[in-house]
Protein backbone atom coordinates (compact mmCIF):
# COMPACT_ATOMS: atom_id res chain seq x y z
CA UNK A 1 0.00 0.00 0.00
CA UNK A 2 1.30 3.44 -0.91
CA UNK A 3 2.20 5.58 2.10
CA UNK A 4 0.17 8.76 2.64
CA UNK A 5 1.75 12.11 1.85
CA UNK A 6 2.68 13.71 5.17
CA UNK A 7 3.62 17.36 5.71
CA UNK A 8 5.42 17.73 9.05
CA UNK A 9 5.82 21.52 8.89
CA UNK A 10 2.45 23.26 9.04
CA UNK A 11 1.12 25.85 11.46
CA UNK A 12 -1.94 26.94 13.38
CA UNK A 13 -2.71 30.46 14.59
CA UNK A 14 -4.26 30.66 18.06
CA UNK A 15 -5.88 34.05 18.76
CA UNK A 16 -6.63 32.99 22.34
CA UNK A 17 -2.93 33.08 23.16
CA UNK A 18 -2.54 36.63 21.94
CA UNK A 19 -5.62 37.64 23.93
CA UNK A 20 -4.23 36.28 27.18
CA UNK A 21 -0.85 38.07 26.81
CA UNK A 22 -2.31 41.39 25.60
CA UNK A 23 -1.17 44.30 27.74
CA UNK A 24 1.13 42.25 29.96
CA UNK A 25 4.51 43.64 31.04
CA UNK A 26 7.19 42.44 28.66
CA UNK A 27 5.02 42.10 25.56
CA UNK A 28 5.67 45.61 24.27
CA UNK A 29 9.42 45.21 24.75
CA UNK A 30 9.38 41.86 22.95
CA UNK A 31 7.47 43.33 20.05
CA UNK A 32 9.86 46.27 19.85
CA UNK A 33 12.79 43.85 19.64
CA UNK A 34 11.01 41.86 16.94
CA UNK A 35 10.34 45.07 15.01
CA UNK A 36 14.01 46.11 15.20
CA UNK A 37 15.16 42.68 14.07
CA UNK A 38 12.83 42.58 11.08
CA UNK A 39 12.74 46.23 10.04
CA UNK A 40 9.75 48.32 8.93
CA UNK A 41 9.65 47.09 5.33
CA UNK A 42 9.35 43.45 6.43
CA UNK A 43 6.64 44.24 8.95
CA UNK A 44 4.67 46.13 6.31
CA UNK A 45 4.60 42.99 4.17
CA UNK A 46 4.19 40.41 6.93
CA UNK A 47 1.05 41.88 8.49
CA UNK A 48 -1.16 41.67 5.38
CA UNK A 49 0.42 38.33 4.42
CA UNK A 50 -0.59 36.71 7.71
CA UNK A 51 -4.00 38.39 7.63
CA UNK A 52 -4.79 36.90 4.24
CA UNK A 53 -3.89 33.44 5.53
CA UNK A 54 -5.89 33.48 8.76
CA UNK A 55 -8.65 31.18 7.42
CA UNK A 56 -6.08 28.51 6.48
CA UNK A 57 -4.45 28.92 9.90
CA UNK A 58 -7.63 28.65 11.96
CA UNK A 59 -10.44 26.92 10.02
CA UNK A 60 -10.13 23.17 9.76
CA UNK A 61 -12.34 22.92 6.66
CA UNK A 62 -10.31 25.55 4.82
CA UNK A 63 -7.10 23.78 5.83
CA UNK A 64 -8.34 20.41 4.57
CA UNK A 65 -9.40 21.91 1.24
CA UNK A 66 -5.93 23.41 0.82
CA UNK A 67 -4.32 20.08 1.72
CA UNK A 68 -6.45 18.30 -0.87
CA UNK A 69 -5.34 20.80 -3.49
CA UNK A 70 -1.69 20.15 -2.59
CA UNK A 71 -2.13 16.39 -2.56
CA UNK A 72 -1.28 16.21 1.15
CA UNK A 73 -3.04 13.51 3.16
CA UNK A 74 -1.75 14.36 6.64
CA UNK A 75 -0.35 17.45 8.35
CA UNK A 76 1.62 17.61 11.57
CA UNK A 77 0.52 21.00 12.91
CA UNK A 78 2.52 23.20 15.26
CA UNK A 79 1.57 26.59 16.71
CA UNK A 80 2.84 29.67 14.92
CA UNK A 81 6.26 30.45 16.42
CA UNK A 82 4.91 33.93 17.17
CA UNK A 83 3.14 32.24 20.10
CA UNK A 84 6.36 31.28 21.94
CA UNK A 85 6.35 34.41 24.12
CA UNK A 86 9.58 33.43 25.86
CA UNK A 87 9.51 36.77 27.68
CA UNK A 88 6.57 35.62 29.83
CA UNK A 89 6.72 34.89 33.57
CA UNK A 90 5.97 31.41 34.89
CA UNK A 91 2.28 32.00 35.48
CA UNK A 92 1.75 33.44 32.00
CA UNK A 93 3.94 30.78 30.40
CA UNK A 94 1.80 28.11 32.03
CA UNK A 95 -1.33 29.64 30.49
CA UNK A 96 0.33 29.99 27.09
CA UNK A 97 1.42 26.38 26.76
CA UNK A 98 -1.85 25.02 28.13
CA UNK A 99 -3.84 27.15 25.70
CA UNK A 100 -1.58 26.19 22.81
CA UNK A 101 -1.84 22.49 23.59
CA UNK A 102 -5.60 22.49 24.10
CA UNK A 103 -6.45 24.59 21.05
CA UNK A 104 -4.12 22.62 18.77
CA UNK A 105 -5.61 19.35 20.02
CA UNK A 106 -9.13 20.66 19.38
CA UNK A 107 -8.20 21.75 15.85
CA UNK A 108 -6.76 18.31 15.07
CA UNK A 109 -9.74 16.51 16.63
CA UNK A 110 -11.95 18.01 13.94
CA UNK A 111 -10.15 15.89 11.32
CA UNK A 112 -8.95 12.67 12.96
CA UNK A 113 -6.47 10.73 10.89
CA UNK A 114 -5.59 13.76 8.79
CA UNK A 115 -4.38 16.25 11.39
CA UNK A 116 -1.90 15.58 14.17
CA UNK A 117 -0.46 18.22 16.45
CA UNK A 118 2.41 19.51 18.52
CA UNK A 119 2.17 21.77 21.55
CA UNK A 120 4.55 24.29 23.07
CA UNK A 121 7.15 24.12 25.84
CA UNK A 122 8.32 27.33 27.61
CA UNK A 123 12.10 27.20 27.22
CA UNK A 124 12.50 30.35 29.32
CA UNK A 125 11.44 28.27 32.34
CA UNK A 126 13.22 24.92 32.00
CA UNK A 127 11.42 23.56 35.04
CA UNK A 128 8.11 23.88 33.21
CA UNK A 129 9.25 22.20 30.01
CA UNK A 130 8.63 18.63 31.19
CA UNK A 131 5.18 19.56 32.51
CA UNK A 132 4.35 21.21 29.19
CA UNK A 133 5.48 18.13 27.26
CA UNK A 134 3.41 15.82 29.47
CA UNK A 135 0.40 18.14 29.14
CA UNK A 136 0.71 18.00 25.35
CA UNK A 137 0.95 14.22 25.28
CA UNK A 138 -2.02 13.87 27.63
CA UNK A 139 -4.11 15.79 25.11
CA UNK A 140 -3.20 13.46 22.29
CA UNK A 141 -0.50 15.62 20.73
CA UNK A 142 2.67 13.97 19.48
CA UNK A 143 5.17 16.30 21.16
CA UNK A 144 6.12 19.95 21.28
CA UNK A 145 7.65 22.71 19.19
CA UNK A 146 10.56 24.78 20.53
CA UNK A 147 12.72 27.63 19.30
CA UNK A 148 16.48 27.63 18.83
CA UNK A 149 17.15 29.23 22.20
CA UNK A 150 15.55 31.14 25.06
CA UNK A 151 16.79 34.45 26.51
CA UNK A 152 20.08 33.67 28.22
CA UNK A 153 19.92 29.94 27.51
CA UNK A 154 21.13 27.75 24.65
CA UNK A 155 19.74 24.28 24.02
CA UNK A 156 22.96 22.82 25.46
CA UNK A 157 22.09 24.28 28.88
CA UNK A 158 22.13 21.53 31.55
CA UNK A 159 18.80 22.85 32.82
CA UNK A 160 17.15 21.19 29.81
CA UNK A 161 18.46 17.70 30.57
CA UNK A 162 15.17 16.58 32.24
CA UNK A 163 13.27 17.77 29.17
CA UNK A 164 15.45 15.82 26.72
CA UNK A 165 15.25 12.79 28.98
CA UNK A 166 11.46 12.92 29.18
CA UNK A 167 11.12 13.44 25.43
CA UNK A 168 13.24 10.38 24.75
CA UNK A 169 11.45 8.30 27.38
CA UNK A 170 7.99 9.08 26.00
CA UNK A 171 8.90 8.94 22.32
CA UNK A 172 7.66 12.51 21.91
CA UNK A 173 8.56 14.57 18.87
CA UNK A 174 10.52 17.77 19.44
CA UNK A 175 10.20 20.15 16.49
CA UNK A 176 13.02 22.70 16.42
CA UNK A 177 11.70 25.84 14.71
CA UNK A 178 13.56 29.13 15.29
CA UNK A 179 11.79 32.43 15.81
CA UNK A 180 13.89 35.57 15.61
CA UNK A 181 17.64 35.85 15.16
CA UNK A 182 20.11 37.33 17.63
CA UNK A 183 22.02 39.05 14.82
CA UNK A 184 19.36 41.70 15.38
CA UNK A 185 19.53 44.90 13.30
CA UNK A 186 22.23 43.55 11.01
CA UNK A 187 19.37 41.69 9.30
CA UNK A 188 16.73 44.42 9.40
CA UNK A 189 16.28 44.89 5.64
CA UNK A 190 15.45 42.77 2.58
CA UNK A 191 13.92 40.16 4.95
CA UNK A 192 17.40 38.95 5.87
CA UNK A 193 15.96 38.32 9.33
CA UNK A 194 14.31 35.26 7.81
CA UNK A 195 16.35 34.31 4.75
CA UNK A 196 19.67 34.45 6.64
CA UNK A 197 18.47 34.46 10.24
CA UNK A 198 16.42 31.26 10.27
CA UNK A 199 19.12 29.05 8.69
CA UNK A 200 21.72 30.57 11.01
CA UNK A 201 19.61 29.91 14.10
CA UNK A 202 18.99 26.33 13.03
CA UNK A 203 22.72 25.78 12.57
CA UNK A 204 23.60 27.28 15.95
CA UNK A 205 20.93 25.35 17.84
CA UNK A 206 21.80 22.01 16.26
CA UNK A 207 25.50 22.63 16.87
CA UNK A 208 24.79 23.15 20.57
CA UNK A 209 22.93 19.85 20.71
CA UNK A 210 25.70 18.02 18.86
CA UNK A 211 28.85 19.48 20.40
CA UNK A 212 27.49 19.42 23.97
CA UNK A 213 26.77 15.69 23.80
CA UNK A 214 22.99 15.97 24.18
CA UNK A 215 22.52 13.58 21.25
CA UNK A 216 25.02 11.17 22.82
CA UNK A 217 23.09 11.13 26.08
CA UNK A 218 19.67 10.82 24.41
CA UNK A 219 20.22 8.81 21.21
CA UNK A 220 16.53 7.96 20.92
CA UNK A 221 15.39 11.57 20.83
CA UNK A 222 12.90 12.25 18.02
CA UNK A 223 14.17 15.63 16.89
CA UNK A 224 12.88 17.29 13.70
CA UNK A 225 14.77 20.37 12.50
CA UNK A 226 12.82 22.87 10.41
CA UNK A 227 14.17 24.41 7.20
CA UNK A 228 16.39 21.44 6.46
CA UNK A 229 18.53 22.19 9.49
CA UNK A 230 19.64 25.52 8.09
CA UNK A 231 23.26 25.96 7.10
CA UNK A 232 24.65 23.10 9.18
CA UNK A 233 24.13 20.04 6.93
CA UNK A 234 25.74 21.64 3.88
CA UNK A 235 28.68 23.00 5.90
CA UNK A 236 29.13 20.11 8.32
CA UNK A 237 32.65 19.47 7.03
CA UNK A 238 33.89 22.56 8.85
CA UNK A 239 32.42 21.22 12.09
CA UNK A 240 34.10 17.86 11.55
CA UNK A 241 37.42 19.55 10.94
CA UNK A 242 37.16 21.59 14.13
CA UNK A 243 36.17 18.47 16.10
CA UNK A 244 39.30 16.65 14.92
CA UNK A 245 41.72 19.60 14.95
CA UNK A 246 40.90 21.33 18.24
CA UNK A 247 40.59 19.91 21.74
CA UNK A 248 38.00 22.51 22.74
CA UNK A 249 35.71 21.62 19.82
CA UNK A 250 36.04 17.87 20.30
CA UNK A 251 35.62 17.74 24.06
CA UNK A 252 31.85 17.41 24.32
CA UNK A 253 30.68 14.81 21.79
CA UNK A 254 31.92 11.29 21.16
CA UNK A 255 31.78 11.17 17.36
CA UNK A 256 32.44 13.57 14.45
CA UNK A 257 29.58 16.08 14.16
CA UNK A 258 28.52 14.77 10.76
CA UNK A 259 27.62 11.41 12.28
CA UNK A 260 24.88 13.06 14.36
CA UNK A 261 23.02 14.23 11.28
CA UNK A 262 21.85 10.63 10.95
CA UNK A 263 20.24 10.92 14.40
CA UNK A 264 18.24 14.04 13.51
CA UNK A 265 15.24 14.35 11.22
CA UNK A 266 15.00 17.30 8.85
CA UNK A 267 12.14 18.76 6.89
CA UNK A 268 12.56 19.19 3.14
CA UNK A 269 11.90 22.94 3.05
CA UNK A 270 15.15 24.26 1.57
CA UNK A 271 13.81 25.89 -1.65
CA UNK A 272 16.52 24.36 -3.83
CA UNK A 273 16.53 20.82 -5.23
CA UNK A 274 20.33 20.76 -5.17
CA UNK A 275 20.40 21.61 -1.46
CA UNK A 276 17.73 18.99 -0.80
CA UNK A 277 19.83 16.39 -2.62
CA UNK A 278 22.84 17.41 -0.52
CA UNK A 279 20.82 17.14 2.67
CA UNK A 280 19.74 13.63 1.73
CA UNK A 281 23.35 12.73 0.89
CA UNK A 282 24.68 13.73 4.31
CA UNK A 283 21.74 12.80 6.55
CA UNK A 284 20.25 9.88 4.62
CA UNK A 285 16.96 9.62 2.76
CA UNK A 286 15.42 8.00 5.85
CA UNK A 287 16.02 11.20 7.86
CA UNK A 288 14.26 13.75 5.64
CA UNK A 289 10.54 14.49 5.92
CA UNK A 290 8.24 16.51 3.68
CA UNK A 291 7.69 20.07 4.94
CA UNK A 292 5.89 23.09 3.52
CA UNK A 293 5.66 25.76 6.28
CA UNK A 294 1.93 25.85 5.48
CA UNK A 295 0.53 28.39 4.82
CA UNK A 296 3.14 31.14 5.12
CA UNK A 297 4.79 32.91 2.20
CA UNK A 298 8.23 31.52 3.04
CA UNK A 299 6.87 28.03 2.57
CA UNK A 300 5.88 26.24 -0.61
CA UNK A 301 2.43 25.85 -2.10
CA UNK A 302 3.52 22.61 -3.79
CA UNK A 303 5.65 20.58 -1.38
CA UNK A 304 5.38 17.38 -3.43
CA UNK A 305 6.42 19.23 -6.58
CA UNK A 306 9.41 20.72 -4.75
CA UNK A 307 10.39 17.23 -3.66
CA UNK A 308 9.96 15.85 -7.17
CA UNK A 309 12.35 18.53 -8.51
CA UNK A 310 15.19 16.88 -6.59
CA UNK A 311 14.92 13.89 -8.97
CA UNK A 312 15.24 11.25 -6.26
CA UNK A 313 14.92 7.55 -6.79
CA UNK A 314 11.37 6.24 -6.42
CA UNK A 315 12.28 4.62 -3.11
CA UNK A 316 13.77 7.82 -1.66
CA UNK A 317 10.96 9.98 -3.05
CA UNK A 318 8.30 7.85 -1.39
CA UNK A 319 10.24 7.76 1.87
CA UNK A 320 10.53 11.53 2.08
CA UNK A 321 7.02 12.11 0.78
CA UNK A 322 5.48 10.18 3.63
CA UNK A 323 7.03 6.84 4.49
CA UNK A 324 9.54 8.28 6.93
CA UNK A 325 6.91 10.35 8.74
CA UNK A 326 4.54 7.39 9.01
CA UNK A 327 7.28 5.39 10.72
CA UNK A 328 8.53 8.21 12.96
CA UNK A 329 5.08 9.38 14.05
CA UNK A 330 3.48 5.91 14.01
CA UNK A 331 0.62 7.10 11.84
CA UNK A 332 -2.31 5.22 10.39
CA UNK A 333 -3.46 5.88 6.85
CA UNK A 334 -6.17 8.59 6.73
CA UNK A 335 -9.60 8.03 5.26
CA UNK A 336 -8.83 10.24 2.24
CA UNK A 337 -7.35 8.03 -0.44
CA UNK A 338 -4.81 8.64 -3.13
CA UNK A 339 -1.63 10.64 -3.43
CA UNK A 340 -0.06 12.38 -6.39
Amino acid sequence: MTSPTVDVHAHILIPEIEALVAGLPGLAEARELDARRNGPAALAVSGPMVGERVPRLTDTAVRLAAMDKQGVDIQLISPSPSHYHYWADENTADKVYRTANEMTAAHCAAAPGRLYGLGLAPLQHPGQAVHALDHALERGLLGVEISSHAPGRELSDPAYEPFWSRAEETGAVVFLHPFGCTLDERLDRWYLSNTVGQPAENAVALSHLIFSGVLDRYPGLKLIAAHGGGYLPTHIGRSDHAWSARTDAGAGCAQPPSSYLKRIHFDSLVHDPRVLSSLIDVAGADRVLLGSDFPFDMGTEDPVGALRAARLSTTDFDAVRGGNAVALLRLARPQRGGTP
